[in-house]
Order: structure tokens, then C-alpha cells, then sequence
């Protein structure tokens, strides 16, 4: 097994794997500065190779109270914030109308 030296010009960001990223609708804007966001995923069913769609929900930490129902957003994964959430607001990509 080689050993790896770690060096003070590493930085933990080239080390560290990349966040995951979703996309999706503002389901529930009644807690404060937490939203519920809902985002849909297409997966192929094993058993009948039929395209079924998947809806997950995402508990999202919004710091300024700003999301309402129907807004879209992107989130972005991070550390627990809570017994649920453990997403934060990326960008808000549209308002509802």
C-alpha cells in the first residue's frame, strides 16, 4: 500500500467529491427558515424497463424567509442542519406567478 504525504498547498476542495445539486418546486413555505421542496426524477423500473417517475422531498434551509409555494429553485446539498435538513438555497431560478 503506498502512503500518501499530505502537503500544505492542498487544498480540502480539490480533495473533497462535489456536492449534489437538485432542482425543484416549493411544495411548503410554513416553517421558519426551512421550505419543503419537491423535485421529480425519471429511473428506468428494473423488472418491467418502463421510465417511471420518482418525487422526493427535500427539507432546504432559507435563511431570509424569501421562498413561497410554487417557486423554483436550486439546492444545493450540505452538512446536517437539523434532524431533517440537510440542504441550503442555491439560487432561486423562478418566482411563482
Amino acid at each position: 500500500m503506498a502512503e500518501t504525504s499530505i502537503n500544505a498547498d492542498d487544498t480540502t476542495a480539490e480533495t473533497r467529491p462535489s456536492r449534489k445539486v437538485r432542482e425543484g418546486i416549493v411544495t411548503s413555505s410554513g416553517m421558519d427558515k426551512t421550505v419543503t421542496v419537491s423535485f421529480t426524477q425519471q429511473v428506468r423500473h428494473r423488472a418491467y424497463d418502463k421510465a417511471v417517475r420518482r418525487t422526493k422531498r427535500l427539507y432546504v434551509h432559507d435563511e431570509e424567509n424569501t421562498l413561497n409555494v410554487g417557486d423554483r429553485v436550486r439546492v444545493v446539498e450540505t452538512r446536517p442542519l437539523s434532524k431533517n435538513k440537510r440542504w441550503r438555497l442555491l439560487e432561486i431560478l423562478e418566482r411563482a406567478r
